[in-house]
């Protein structure tokens, strides 16, 4: 399983380690990935693997639904993609029931 965040794209950084004598090693900077379940209004609980920023992110723009309809596509992954375009499609079937 990839260390990749399903909605951001936040992944493995690399950088040096440096020490009191100014020797540079490789290091990686591994993001903090939840597995999380989010409610969504219009398709229910959704599991995905997200960084915790992804996470206050979704929560600070109002849950899931709202971030995916808010955020532009270039910005999303495609795991992300993908779940905009179910929760665009279940949102227009629910929309053509009550109408």
């Amino acid at each position: 399983m990839a260390r990749r965040c399903d909605l951001t794209g936040k992944t493995v950084q690399s950088g040096n380690n440096v020490s009191h004598a100014n020797n540079k090693t490789r290091r990686r900077f591994l993001p903090n990935l939840q597995e999380t379940t989010l409610l969504s209004d219009v398709l229910g609980n959704v599991r995905l693997r997200l960084s915790t920023r992804a996470i206050r992110t979704v929560e600070h723009n109002g849950g899931l639904d709202a971030f995916l309809l808010k955020n532009t596509d270039a910005k999303l992954t495609t795991e992300g993609l993908a779940l905009k375009r179910r929760l665009e499609r279940a949102t227009a079937k629910r929309d053509a029931k009550t109408a």
